[in-house]
């Protein structure tokens, strides 16, 4: 099942969507798309958050 993480679930506004096989997937879109974009390192805090708001699709 592939599964889905929403930028805008976390960062109100933005339209990236990451989609993966596998957590691990996401986490490195999820980790480039948030330096890049929102000027964020990839900290356990935030890792923490975008793994709760990864979903089944």
């Amino acid at each position: 099942m592939t599964k889905v993480l929403k930028c805008g679930d976390l960062m109100p506004g933005c339209d990236f969507e990451a989609r993966g096989e596998t957590e691990q997937d996401i986490l490195q879109a999820a980790a480039a798309h948030a330096k890049e974009v929102h000027g964020l390192d990839a900290t356990p805090e935030l890792v923490e958050q975008v793994q709760r708001a990864i979903k089944d699709e």
